[in-house]
């Protein structure tokens, strides 16, 4: 019995690699926004996750912008349609943005819903995934101090012919003029993977 669990947790199927990726991005955006200080520190809390305290928002208003958004992002990753996550940290004054986290994201089109999962363990992935989680953590080591009030926007890049509902609005990719970029790690299920890169806003005399 137990050896079937095991081989049963080993197997990651399409829903499963889409629940993994989609909480994976829950966690690493309150990661994002508690390092990079767009919210309140006193308005997070911890939580034991991936191994790691994490910290996550108990603003309601993000709560709830946060799970909207990943429900859809969930929605497109099952179908396949996403190219990309992206997180843009922007000054709330001139809305100039100043840090772009890009999370790229590949799909194995064979996997389908209906169709066989492959292997790879659950502990394999956490690991993968505790690495870019203690990288964000890191990042204030090296991204310039946010010394202004700042915004964030959440940008889904997907395939031309994904439908779009009513609520989504079609958003210019508010890249950096002039930037320094840092890639991060990457994870797999086997199923998607993601890549992760930082980009900054350099100052022009540097």
């Amino acid at each position: 019995m137990a050896a079937t669990a095991q081989l049963v947790k080993n197997t990651i199927t399409l829903k499963g690699s889409t629940e993994i990726v989609t909480e994976f991005f829950g966690y690493s955006i309150n990661s994002i926004l508690y390092q990079r200080g767009i919210y309140p520190p006193d308005s997070f809390k911890s939580v034991q996750k991936y191994g790691l305290m994490m910290l996550v928002s108990t603003d309601e208003g993000l709560k709830k912008y946060l799970a909207n958004v990943l429900s859809q992002l969930s929605e497109w990753l099952l179908q396949g349609q996403v190219q990309k996550l992206v997180v843009v940290i922007a000054s709330a004054a001139s809305g100039a943005a100043l840090e772009r986290w890009t999370f790229n994201i590949q799909t194995d089109k064979a996997i389908t819903a209906d169709g066989p999962g492959v292997e790879k363990s659950e502990k394999e992935i956490q690991l993968e995934i505790q690495a870019i989680i203690r990288q964000i953590t890191a990042s204030v080591t090296f991204l310039p101090l946010l010394d202004e009030p700042c915004t964030f926007d959440l940008l889904v890049y997907t395939d031309v012919n994904s439908e779009v509902p009513q609520a989504w609005e079609e958003s210019d990719p508010k890249y950096i003029s002039k930037s320094q970029e840092v890639s991060l790690r990457s994870f797999t299920t086997k199923v998607h993977k993601v890549d992760a890169m930082v980009a900054y806003k350099i100052d022009d005399d540097d």
